[in-house]
Parts: C-alpha cells; structure tokens; sequence
C-alpha cells in the first residue's frame, strides 16, 4: 500500500513545473494522494491547470491568500470536494526592491507586504481548513534557512520566514489537540520562479553546493519525499518542527 493512499491534499502555491510545490505535489501523488490545487490568477492558471490535470486533479481553484474573501471561497469549494488529509503552504512574496541592498532600508510597506503574504497566509489558510482536516492530518510548510542566519539579499522575506516558523510553533499548540500536525521544510537553493527574484541567486547556489556536506545542491524531488514523510503517517508524533532538507548545509560552521 501507497503511503498517502486514500488520502486527499491540497496544494496552494504552485508556480510553474520548477517549483518546489510541484516537486511535493509529484511526490504526493506517487505515493497514491489525490490532489487540489489553487493558482493566484489567470497568468498562473495557464501554467498550474496543465501540471495539476496531468495528475489528475479533479479541483483547481482561484485563491489569494491575501484576501479572506478569497480564502472563503476556497473553503467552500474545497468542502464540496470532501474532507482534507493534509494541506501544503508554498506561498511567499516581497518586493523587489525590499530584497536588495540593506535590510534596515526596508519600506513600511513591502514588510507589511512580505508578512502579511509570506507568513499570515499560513495561519488564515489554516483557519480557513480547520474543519477540513481529518483528525491525524498535517500541514506543511516552506521556509528557507535565511530565517536562522543572514542572508545577503534575503532581507525582508528572512524576517518573513523566521514569523513563518514561529507561527508553525503556535499553530501546531492550537491544533495539536484536534490531532492535526504542523511542521515547515527548510529546503536548500533551489532555482524556482521565486528565487530569480533575489540579487546573485546563482552565487548563494554554488556556495551552498561546495559547503554542504554532500557537496551538492537538493534537488525538488528530494524536498517532495521529506515533504511525504511529514504528510502521511509515518510522522504521526511529530509536529511542531523545521525539518532541513539541504544537504546539509545548516549544520556548518567553518
């Protein structure tokens, strides 16, 4: 039996077939799930309708996870659909210009912009599935090891990140008692639609491949199979975490 056999995700975030969403979304769907997905707009649609029907996805819906409304309406459709076994957040922005240069530089409103899309969404897509999820579900979520330690050129969405991680913390306390999980993938670089947005991407690639302890970079796939692990079963007694799946870049010094 297939590990997430019978069982039924949604995915919200998927950008386009090098996204890192979509390496999970494959994952989940080898090990036997049926999945929905969301998509932003109709530029987005175009590019996640033909991945999501290639896995035979029967849901694929509008959703802003800006705009409460548009979580409503989600809720609704998803209802129709049936109930959840697990949920998948890969959803983060800032602006351009709040990435480069100095973090102190930062506008009023690309944080607020950056929180508000990168870390709130995961509580109000929560919120917006409680009900949803089936007693033993999970949620999962991305962040990116720019949380922990500075990153040049992550400014903003690093700060983003570390309230994206604390919130997983306090989500998984609320949820814990209706035996739903929550826990966050750190990946490694990857080249995704959202990492072209951040100055000297190929150099942060190259030196987390020469630095981490298998001397290469993670690959979607990869970060698709952790993330299985973390969705089905198999990690019943464990929520609450960030699970690092970089090669093992974050655990060196010097």
């Amino acid at each position: 039996m297939k590990l997430l056999e019978n069982k039924r995700g949604l995915v919200v975030g998927v950008a386009n077939a090098h996204s890192i969403a979509w390496g999970i979304s494959q994952a989940c769907h080898q090990q036997g799930a049926e999945l929905a997905f969301t998509y932003l707009n109709e530029s987005l649609e175009k590019r996640v309708r033909p991945l999501a029907e290639s896995l035979n996805s029967t849901l694929i819906i509008p959703c802003d996870v800006a705009q409460d409304s548009s979580l409503q309406q989600m809720r609704e459709q998803v209802e129709k659909w049936g109930p959840l076994d697990f949920v998948v957040h890969a959803v983060a922005f800032a602006q351009r210009e709040d990435l480069d240069g100095r973090f102190i530089d930062t506008s009023r409103e690309g944080f607020r912009i950056a929180l508000d899309v990168s870390a709130y969404s995961l509580v109000a897509l929560a919120k917006a599935c409680e009900g949803l999820l089936r007693p033993g579900g999970s949620i999962v979520a991305l962040t990116y090891y720019g949380a922990q330690k500075v990153m040049r050129n992550y400014n903003v969405m690093g700060v983003a990140k570390a309230a994206l991680e604390a919130s997983v913390r306090y989500l998984a306390a609320d949820m814990g008692p209706q035996n739903i999980r929550v826990n966050a993938i750190s990946a490694g670089p990857i080249k995704t639609l959202s990492a072209k947005g951040i100055r000297d991407f190929n150099d942060m690639l190259r030196h987390a491949g020469e630095k981490a302890p298998l001397q290469r970079n993670v690959e979607c796939m990869e970060v698709g199979k952790s993330a299985v692990y973390l969705l089905s079963d198999l990690s019943s007694g464990v929520t609450g975490e960030v699970h690092y799946v970089d090669c093992g870049y974050n655990l060196m010094g010097m």
